[in-house]
């Protein structure tokens, strides 16, 4: 303390502190304002520097006297002192106005921590939401496998079951094709065991083989039947229709006319089949009437006769048929070379399956359909090269099928613009050049039939297509 006192007082910074103030005094009037202003700042920097060192050497003296040595006088004296200074007009303000801008900085950072403060808990509490909500969504979740995985058991049982059931249901019908097969059988036995009737001898209604058959067979099976011929059908033109046409598309080039030669002999061969069904069926009525006692009806007895015996069908007959009806048509049309003998294999097919579907009950058969007519939705499906703006069919391509003016499975036609005019034009070029002859292949299978056809060449009617 004594050093530092002793450099204070050999800087003789009070007496020049108290000349300049003296100097200032007698030039403040000459002076200009920015002189006094250095003037006093020069004087407040110099009173500064004393005042630090003298702050220097309480601070010693204090340290010197121990830790509580000058306390009192620091209390009485020092702390009054310093609070008469800041307490001062100019300084006051300046105080105020600092300790206001710290108290509002200390409120503001309280604030910040309080906000904080408040946003960590609620984060926290967020995080427990979260963990909660987690929890409960893996348990949802797990729910949800245990449920899907019962509902996936529940599927596989039901699937099991649907199996069951339609084995079940083809069992019954191998059961129905099984007894069919051993009625064949028993038919042809009888008939190899019985004398064989004289050469030109007509096979009269007496002359039909009699077998064993359950009373209402016939309605036990209409419905496996029915699917099953609506699935035959299906696959005709699914298949034997597109076999048909590739084979005509050798021979004829025009892609019109071979879907109208298709389409004329599935019409042909339905009309073939229901006339030969009805003979069949006349003559087996005539047969049965005769010694008919049993508990069903003479009708059910007469449809389960033909359901059993449809291999008495003459399906050449009604080939023979559909093939001469064909070429008598004005609207299709055949190299002479070749014969529409050639499709056989597609009119065998539908004449078994028309006459099959005359079986059932109710029976099926297909839609009346000619050029011209408005088309329906209902019934058809337009081709893919068909105007789908024109309301009407220039020609048909596919019958459709139906069951009491339903529909079951819809046909196809040909919607174009002008299409019937040009056609018109053709059929009656076609008409007046038109000069075929039957060939020798189609009269010798003409030459097997064994009866007469019952169409004549003046049906009305007859092309309605």
């Amino acid at each position: 303390m004594a050093d530092s006192l002793r450099r204070l007082v050999g800087a003789e910074s009070g007496r020049v502190l108290q000349q300049k103030l003296e100097s200032w005094y007698r030039d403040y009037e000459i002076n200009s304002c920015d002189q006094n202003l250095n003037c006093c700042c020069e004087i407040i920097e110099l009173n500064s520097a004393i005042q630090g060192q003298l702050f220097t050497i309480l601070n010693e003296t204090s340290r010197e006297g121990g830790h509580y040595a000058g306390v009192e006088t620091i209390k009485t004296r020092l702390l009054p002192w310093l609070g008469t200074c800041f307490s001062c007009p100019i300084s006051g303000r300046l105080f105020e106005t600092n300790l206001s801008l710290t108290q509002d900085s200390i409120e503001k950072e309280q604030q910040l921590r309080e906000l904080a403060s408040n946003q960590t808990f609620q984060l926290q509490e967020l995080q427990k939401e979260l963990t909660s909500t987690c929890l409960e969504l893996s348990h949802v979740q797990q729910d949800l496998k245990t449920s899907r995985a019962q509902v996936e058991d529940g599927l596989r049982k039901l699937d099991r079951l649907n199996d069951c059931e339609q084995q079940i249901q083809i069992l019954r019908d191998e059961v129905s094709i099984l007894d069919a097969q051993n009625s064949v059988l028993q038919s042809r036995l009888a008939r190899s065991c019985s004398p064989s009737p004289r050469h030109g001898e007509s096979k009269s209604p007496s002359r039909l083989p009699l077998r064993s058959c359950s009373p209402g067979r016939a309605r036990h099976t209409n419905t496996s039947r029915r699917t099953s011929l609506i699935a035959r059908f299906g696959d005709i033109y699914d298949r034997g229709r597109l076999d048909a046409e590739t084979l005509l598309r050798t021979y004829i080039s025009d892609m019109e006319m071979v879907q109208r030669i298709i389409y004329i002999a599935a019409v042909e061969s339905f009309h073939a089949a229901k006339m030969a069904y009805r003979q069949f069926k006349i003559r087996v009525r005539e047969t049965l009437s005769l010694g008919h006692s049993g508990p069903e009806s003479l009708e059910d007895a007469v449809l389960d006769y033909i359901i059993r015996h449809e291999d008495l069908y003459d399906v050449q007959a009604s080939v023979n048929e559909v093939i001469r009806s064909m070429n008598i048509n004005p609207k299709i049309s055949f190299p002479p070379e070749i014969d529409f003998i050639v499709i056989s294999t597609l009119i065998r097919e539908l004449c078994r399956v028309a006459f099959s579907m005359q079986t059932l009950v109710p029976p099926l058969d297909i839609a009346f359909g000619t050029d011209g007519e408005l088309f329906s939705e209902t019934k058809y499906h337009r081709s893919f090269d068909s105007d789908f703006t024109v309301a009407l069919v220039a020609y048909h391509i596919w019958p459709a099928l139906m069951e009491n003016d339903v529909v079951i499975v819809k046909g196809e036609a040909v919607t174009k613009r002008g299409a019937l005019w040009s056609r018109r034009s053709r059929s009656r070029s076609r008409r007046h050049n038109r000069s075929r002859s039957t060939s020798p292949f189609l009269s010798h299978h003409l030459s097997r039939s064994r009866s007469p056809s019952p169409l004549k060449r003046g049906s009305p009617g007859k092309w309605a297509y």
